[in-house]
Parts: C-alpha cells; structure tokens; sequence
C-alpha cells in the first residue's frame, strides 16, 4: 500500500479545522510529568460568537478517554466508535483532560469500554465535584493556573505505572501512524499477539475493540486530506487507505463521517463538540 503523504496541521479528528478556526480558539498544554504515562494533553475552546451564527462542529473522535468540563455536562466520556457534533454558540468555553489510549484504565480500574454510552461522575474518581471543576477551570484567570489546578488534581490520585497500559498505547500509536496496519491479523502478526488477547485488551483498556481503532484512524486520515483538498480522486484515496474495494471504504467513511466520501467532498455545511480535542 502507498503511504499517504500528509503537510498539514494534524486536526486531531477535528472535521473542517480551518473553518473552525474562524470560529473558536483552541489550544493544548502539556500536563507534569509524572502524569505524562497516562495524559496526553489538556485541552481548552473558547469562542465568542455573540451576534453571530451558530457553528455545528464535527469530531471524529480519537480512541482515548476525555474529561470534558462543560457548563452543566462536565463528565468523563469514554471512546465512541463514529462521529458526534456541538453546536457551537453564543459566547464560553470548555476544558479538557485527554487521556492516552490505555491512560485512564489505571485511575478506573474496571473495563474502560464500561464507559461506552456512559458518562461518568467526575466525583467516581477526583475529589472534586462537577460545579466545583466547572468554577475552577471555566472562570476568569490565566491557563497556567488552570494547568497547574488539574495536575495537582490528577496527581493526588495518581496511579501505579500500568505496563500493560504502556503496551495497549504503543499498539494504538502504531495503528495512528503506520498505515500499513490495516486488519486486527496484521496487529496480532506485528506485536506477536493473539487475536483474542487484543481484544481484551483493548476491551479492558481503550473501550472499543482494535478492529473500530483501525477504521477511525484511517477515515479520519482520509477526511483531514479532504477537508484540505489534498484528494479529489475518492478511488485514489481509497486505495492509497489501502481498501482494494471502493464499496468497502464508502461503507467504511459512512459508518464513522456519518456521510459518502462524495457527499463530504461536496458538502458546503460547515460543522463539532469537544470531547475528541
């Protein structure tokens, strides 16, 4: 397969980032150190759109656990296996706890795919409460004092060092950026793993199966190249993906992009929600 080559600004799994950078800030910080085995980043959006036309924004989302704090929805929300949307309104803000693929597992210590459907109290894990985090990190004052409230927070329940944890992440940063892995046999062979143990694995660890982390890493791929019209020729791109058949992909980009790779390329709506940041 032909490796598809990428100069652009990743969106992360933000759909139509350019456009909606016209519309919201978002910026990402790192968190200490001793969090970075299980956090990838924090994350915070604001936008002023007063007078101004609401903004549906698309996410596909990434396979890793967020805490989203969110006036009156402040959760953790576990890993879906297609799209969702926000709409964009009015004037505020939103604050971010991504976890890493497998990094939220040793807070939880149950199956992270539990989560699935399901968001969880913040006050489950932190000694804290929604209202509480929402006046905290949602109010007036620098980001740096924000950063430095969460990761106090986070590391006064800091956990043990989970390998299997460390293990579960390699395999998802090895599905994101080595596109020659497109099947669950194709992992199995690579990282000298049954099948079966992948999947509970990833059940335990992630909350949706190997096979879904492949898809949505692909689409998503295949969405930013078009959202930066990178790939006009769909039966190109679906091969440069590595589908050798072109009914297969639209399947495929349907079931997660919630369009046909053409009514994408061709749609005009401008679209989002948080989560996936």
């Amino acid at each position: 397969m032909k490796q598809v080559e990428q100069r652009v600004r990743p969106s992360m799994g933000l759909l139509n980032l350019n456009k909606g950078d016209q519309r919201y800030q978002l910026t990402r910080h790192l968190p200490c150190e001793a969090l970075r085995p299980f956090v990838k980043h924090y994350w915070r959006v604001t936008w002023d759109l007063t007078g101004l036309e609401v903004y549906l924004q698309h996410v596909v989302p990434n396979p890793c656990v967020n805490l989203v704090v969110e006036r009156n929805n402040t959760y953790f929300f576990g890993p879906s296996g297609r799209k969702f949307s926000y709409l964009v309104s009015g004037k505020g803000s939103a604050f971010g706890v991504k976890f890493k693929p497998g990094g939220f597992y040793p807070f939880l210590r149950v199956p992270v795919s539990s989560l699935y459907g399901q968001p969880m109290d913040v006050s489950s894990i932190l000694d804290t409460t929604a209202g509480a985090l929402e006046e905290r990190l949602l109010g007036q004052g620098y980001d740096a004092d924000k950063i430095s409230y969460i990761d106090q927070l986070l590391h006064a329940h800091l956990p043990t060092e989970d390998t299997q944890a460390r293990l579960v992440s390699d395999i998802v940063q090895q599905i994101e950026q080595n596109r020659e892995m497109l099947r669950v046999d194709d992992l199995s062979s690579y990282w000298n793993i049954h099948k079966r143990k992948l999947q509970r694995l990833f059940n335990q660890y992630v909350g949706i199966g190997p096979k879904t982390v492949i898809k949505l890493y692909r689409l998503q791929n295949a969405a930013e190249l078009m959202d930066h019209g990178l790939h006009c020729d769909l039966v190109k791109l679906s091969q440069d993906l590595g589908y050798h058949d072109q009914s297969h992909f639209i399947r495929d980009f349907k079931s997660i992009i919630g369009n046909t790779p053409e009514e994408y390329l061709n749609s005009k709506q401008e679209t989002g929600n948080s989560e996936g940041l």
